[in-house]
């Protein structure tokens, strides 16, 4: 009995371990940046951008229009002020299979293409990610053209 109470004191001085949420929100935000990164990419904002970033966040994570919103935020600033992607690819790359990070690349030629155009920018900020991501040349080609045809253009 002394030697539970003592644990419980000690296990209360100790500080809070990262949870499984706080994993997950880790995960939302590595995403939201790597959306954000291809919205900032082109050097005219446009509204469809934004708009496809929030549409991709509730349909990646499940979140509503409110909780899209704020990750967009704070992804915004996070990636204003990051210095490189390496820490946001290596935690998408810890946490998804494959299959999760081609529907993620999918989700990013859809903010690349919401104008309706894709400037240089855009396409070099995709190729850099999908690099990062490790994502085949072959599957990177075939999202870019599914995302093309979405969004009414050709190649």
């Amino acid at each position: 009995m002394l030697m539970k109470t003592l644990k419980n004191l000690f296990d209360g001085l100790l500080p809070p371990q990262p949870g499984a949420a706080d994993e997950a929100h880790a995960l939302q935000l590595a995403t939201a940046v790597m959306l954000v990164e291809v919205m900032r990419a082109d050097p005219s904002f446009h509204a469809g951008e934004r708009a496809a970033v929030l549409a991709a966040l509730r349909a990646k994570f499940g979140l509503n229009d409110d909780e899209a919103a704020r990750l967009t935020e704070l992804a915004e600033g996070e990636a204003k002020s990051a210095s490189d992607w390496f820490a946001f690819t290596s935690r998408i790359n810890e946490s998804f299979e494959m299959p999760q990070k081609l529907r993620m690349i999918e989700f990013m030629w859809d903010v690349a293409y919401a104008d309706g155009q894709l400037s240089e920018h855009e396409r070099h900020v995709m190729w850099r990610i999908a690099d990062l991501l490790h994502i085949p040349q072959g599957a990177y080609i075939h999202a870019r053209m599914r995302a093309q045809a979405a969004a009414g253009l050709s190649g």
